[in-house]
């Protein structure tokens, strides 16, 4: 909304009227994801044109009657342009829900989308392990809680989502989980506010290696590496910390562009910073021993974060779906500012790297572990679009893609209706096969971009 509520999205939805059946299947995708906020009374853009909060009364009412299980929410009522908006905040559930008929739902973007019998039984089983993030820490008090640290977050908060903060500081640290409602911190109070974190997590710290080569080998049984650093704190001065190391032993060139010269780091700063990012947010805590380890070599940048892929996340979908194993410290990060908006960052970073001449990143999947690999190296130029022949149809698809960022096969159907899909396919297959756009994703998340 224009007053402070973001666009829709992963973590927030709008609806202009109180649908039963909408207001279940939101909730419901909300529950399963990563929680959220329902916003009714408000249009597609966000602008308030008001809601009667009996008839959402009656209407929530409805809804409730169809999810298995029932769905805790907090009901909260606004005002916007002088008008009666209703929030329905959905935490994350543990448990798996579904809805009367059914179907099991998440939040993909801005929309509700059904899971298929294998994602289910996938996104069970991350729901069986437990919700870790919210266990209370032993040993740990209110006073191993950093002041300065809360003041931050509390600033920040309030600066990215445009309005104050309602309560008090205690009431807030227990509604975003870093406290009990006893006053017992949390694993993800600790990781966020924490004085000294590693004291109770010493799993919780970075490790940045480079090395002067391309293997970790040194010669005649020497060291491979040329530095090393530990890296601790909370998890938004690990951020701040392992992205200055990165970018202090990046390579930094240059071009000139008539008379101004332009530098052009090693790798795509977003792409560094959202590899880093997506580690600390969504490793498994649960796994001691281990640390996330930042590997600069001669050719590439590496980032592996212990634990596998979260949910019915998997390396076919990773770019199209969301869910995060520790949905408290995303949201933390999020307010904090190192998330731009929750769920584009993976398509980002690869759009990132191709548009700076690189290669796409790698990602690996191990059952303890994920991995992504950013190549320094540069592929050919791509071909200035002017000098190419193309037809009417394929002229209008680039110009969407300068205005939008990307294009769909559905999109592209619109743009030209009256057109078989197969000769728009054959279209956008072959500004792909001369180098002009990149295909992203598989079957249905397919999607195009300049390359």
């Amino acid at each position: 909304m224009r007053d402070g509520f973001r666009k829709p999205g992963v973590l927030q939805a709008f609806l202009s009227d109180p649908d039963p059946q909408e207001i279940a299947e939101t909730l419901v995708a909300f529950a399963n994801t990563d929680g959220g906020v329902l916003v009714i009374g408000v249009d597609a853009e966000g602008k308030a044109i008001g809601a009667d909060p009996e008839e959402v009364e009656d209407a929530l009412r409805q809804a409730m009657l169809r999810c298995r299980p029932p769905i805790q929410i907090r009901w909260e009522l606004n005002e916007a342009d002088g008008r009666t908006i209703i929030l329905l905040h959905v935490p994350r559930s543990p448990e798996l829900h579904s809805l009367d008929d059914g179907r099991v739902l998440i939040r993909r973007g801005a929309e509700n989308r059904p899971l298929e019998g294998r994602e289910i039984q996938q996104l069970a089983a991350m729901k069986s392990v437990g919700d870790y993030e919210a266990e209370v820490v032993p040993g740990a008090t209110r006073e191993d809680l950093d002041e300065a640290m809360i003041a931050e977050y509390l600033a920040k908060r309030e600066a990215r989502q445009r309005r104050p903060i309602a309560g008090g500081v205690e009431e807030l640290l227990v509604e975003i989980g870093a406290l009990t409602p006893s006053g017992q911190p949390t694993v993800a109070g600790i990781l966020l506010f924490g004085k000294q974190p590693q004291r109770f997590l010493p799993q919780s710290g970075v490790v940045f290696v480079k090395y002067p080569g391309t293997t970790p080998h040194g010669e005649e049984g020497l060291p491979g590496y040329a530095r090393r650093e530990e890296i601790g704190g909370p998890l938004a001065r690990v951020v701040e910390q392992a992205w200055k190391i990165v970018w202090d032993e990046m390579q930094v060139g240059a071009v000139v562009r008539g008379l101004e010269r332009e530098e052009r780091p090693e790798y795509p700063p977003f792409a560094v910073r959202e590899a880093i990012v997506n580690a600390v947010c969504h490793r498994d805590y649960r796994l001691r021993g281990r640390r996330i380890e930042i590997r600069k070599f001669a050719d590439r940048l590496e980032v592996s974060s212990p634990g596998g892929l979260p949910g019915h996340i998997t390396l076919d979908n990773i770019v199209d779906e969301h869910y995060s194993r520790n949905p408290r410290i995303v949201s933390g990060l999020f307010y904090w500012g190192y998330i731009e908006e929750l769920g584009l960052g993976i398509d980002r970073m690869i759009e990132e790297m191709v548009r700076a001449g690189h290669p796409q990143p790698k990602f690996i999947a191990q059952p303890y572990s994920f991995t992504v690999i950013l190549y320094n190296r540069q592929e050919r130029p791509p071909v200035p679009v002017g000098e190419l022949p193309m037809n009417e149809r394929q002229l209008k698809a680039l110009q969407y893609i300068r205005e939008h960022g990307r294009i769909t096969n559905r999109e592209y159907q619109q743009l030209c209706p009256g057109v078989s899909p197969e000769t728009l396919r054959l279209d956008l297959a072959d500004l792909v096969r001369r180098g002009i756009l990149l295909k992203i994703g598989e079957k249905r998340g397919t999607y195009y971009i300049l390359k």
